[in-house]
């Protein structure tokens, strides 16, 4: 089942980093290929031409399309190592849902934080927080959000990190102030995954790019 892996990305894109995580906890080797998504490659367009977007995984030629899915078919064509996804139906649905719910509140609450003043900063400031909140009370006192073990749910969540410094600076608030367990969580699947510690880039960087993308796009 192994074949010829390709990954289409961005080095800072969160959905993407999902990806390459998943690859490394399953060892997996593949080809990178960097995107500029200002220039896409005729390889984008054609993998991925319905949202032209990354990431996009091309296992024997055929392109897996949108991160959630590709840590999925990644879970279930190299299963025999590290399992993403619960065993049981239910906890399985339960671990979909959040990464949905991640996929859909907080990227577009980061947006509206980043680009926002006045009252409609502060009321999305207010609302990423208490996404963060009801993230870190879904958690509860397991060491992962896959209970014992590193899983599905951590793999969507933990990208989303790199974003924190960013947030603390644009926002005037401690994520570890604010939400301690799960700032102790980043920390735990830093220290523990050898895949995340080494495909999460630095915060700094992350920000400086997001700035430049925002004044690009703002044109501020």
């Amino acid at each position: 089942m192994a074949g010829e892996v390709v990954l289409l990305d961005t080095w800072a894109s969160m959905f993407g980093m999902r990806v390459r995580i998943a690859l490394a906890e399953k060892g997996v080797n593949y080809e990178y290929k960097e995107e500029n998504m200002r220039d896409k490659s005729p390889l984008l367009l054609q993998m991925n031409p319905i949202h032209k977007k990354i990431p996009v995984l091309i296992h024997n030629g055929k392109p897996v399309c949108e991160s959630a899915i590709i840590v999925q078919y990644i879970d279930e064509v190299w299963k025999e190592k590290s399992p993403l996804l619960p065993s049981d139906p239910y906890e399985r649905a339960q671990a979909r849902f959040w990464v949905d719910f991640i996929d859909k509140k907080v990227y577009e609450t980061m947006g509206k934080l980043w680009l926002s003043k006045g009252e409609e900063h502060e009321a999305a400031k207010k609302e990423l927080l208490d996404i963060f909140k009801l993230l870190e009370g879904t958690l509860g006192d397991k060491p992962f959000y896959g209970g014992d073990s590193f899983g599905f749910l951590d793999v969507g969540l933990i990208p989303f990190s790199c974003w924190f410094y960013g947030f603390e600076i644009h926002g005037h608030f401690k994520m570890e102030t604010e939400c301690p367990k799960l700032m102790a969580w980043v920390k735990r699947c830093v220290q523990s995954r050898e895949s995340v510690s080494k495909t999460l880039p630095d915060e700094k960087k992350v920000h400086e790019y997001t700035l430049a993308v925002t004044k690009v796009t703002t044109g501020a």
